[in-house]
């Protein structure tokens, strides 16, 4: 995931760390009184902080919940905040909070891509502080390690288990077409407030491909098509990883623009191609980009003995694992807390309405 991306997906889970780290939340008057929504080992949630992680959540949906489904979204607010809790208190014990260095290190790993105006820009929209933003990354880096040391560093997949799983599907590695593994740097005029890649922003079609002409020339004197494709392409999804598209089956193909797919077809592996301009289904130009053929798969039966095919294989079956074990550990960890949710008891008492 691009540093971006990451920025982002933050943002609207900033509430859950502020909790945690005791940034929110009115001062209660006694355990279990109107202002707390439960309790966890003693360290109280309040409702002030469900709320306002609920606000952040629901803001500008076109039809917000109302009613019982609101309450719903509350308990399951509710019950991520116990979870966290719970988690960051095995980290306290571990040993494991995240160290002053490891979140600002963390920050600036997230702030690169920004400006230091656009940063600020981006905390404001939210309305949230530095501060505030650097709890939240506490909190995140200290689940890893957590994780990490309890769940993901113990994860094994056995060579035998891997040749079962192949045996066992060995119809998922029978390509029904070729497959073309693509990677592109794309450059428009359009403006893209997602945008990753802000210096020498083109604003007219002349820029752009004045932009997209340049980068083709670093690219015929040697420089790694991956690395500018980081630091230049517009292509917000692709941008942070190198510009990889990944595998297109042929088929696919149909529905890209003419020259572009022109241009695939003359590419051997390892090969890109001269500057390509782009035009939607409506005809309209909306930039320019260079695509890169990476591999091109054949279709057909892939074996077992392919290096690719294991590592794809392996890379499956410990993601699952992985899943599987957090959820387990969530749940045993739960089992060995203490909580009390008072919220959750209101829902029950009210006949579905928290009053």
């Amino acid at each position: 995931m691009n540093q971006r991306s990451t920025f982002l997906r933050l943002l609207p889970r900033l509430f859950l760390a502020l909790v945690l780290a005791g940034g929110l939340g009115c001062q209660n008057k006694q355990a279990g009184g109107s202002d707390v929504a439960a309790m966890v080992d003693g360290h109280k949630i309040y409702l002030a902080d469900v709320e306002k992680y609920y606000q952040n959540q629901t803001e500008g949906s076109t039809q917000r919940p109302a009613g019982e489904q609101a309450t719903t979204v509350r308990l399951n607010i509710l019950r991520e905040l116990i979870d966290n809790e719970i988690l960051m208190r095995r980290a306290e014990k571990l040993g494991l909070l995240a160290t002053d260095e490891e979140v600002d290190r963390k920050l600036n790993e997230i702030k690169s891509p920004f400006s230091p105006e656009e940063f600020t820009a981006r905390l404001k929209e939210k309305n949230i502080t530095q501060d505030d933003f650097k709890r939240d990354i506490r909190r995140s880096v200290t689940v890893d390690k957590v994780m990490n040391k309890e769940v993901t560093s113990k994860i094994n997949v056995s060579d035998q288990e891997i040749s079962d799983y192949y045996n066992a599907h060995k119809a998922e590695f029978n390509l029904i077409e070729p497959q073309y593994h693509l990677a592109h740097i794309f450059v428009t005029p359009l403006p893209n407030p997602e945008n990753r890649n802000q210096n020498n922003k083109a604003q007219t079609q002349a820029e752009a491909l004045k932009k997209i002409q340049m980068i083709l020339n670093r690219l015929e004197s040697g420089d790694d098509f991956a690395t500018l494709a980081m630091n230049n392409s517009e292509d917000t999804q692709t941008a942070g990883n190198g510009g990889d598209l990944g595998f297109v089956p042929e088929s696919s193909l149909k529905n890209t623009d003419a020259a572009t797919r022109d241009a695939i077809g003359k590419l051997k592996a390892g090969q890109y191609s001269d500057v390509i301009a782009v035009i939607n289904p409506a005809k309209q130009f909306v930039g320019y980009h260079v695509v890169k053929l990476i591999a091109k798969e054949p279709a057909g039966q892939r074996e077992f003995s392919d290096p690719r095919v294991q590592e794809a294989i392996r890379s499956q079956l410990r993601d699952h694992r992985e899943q599987l074990l957090k959820t387990a550990y969530y749940d045993v960890l739960r089992d060995q807390a203490k909580v009390e949710n008072y919220y959750a008891e209101l829902v029950l008492a009210g006949n579905g309405i928290a009053k």
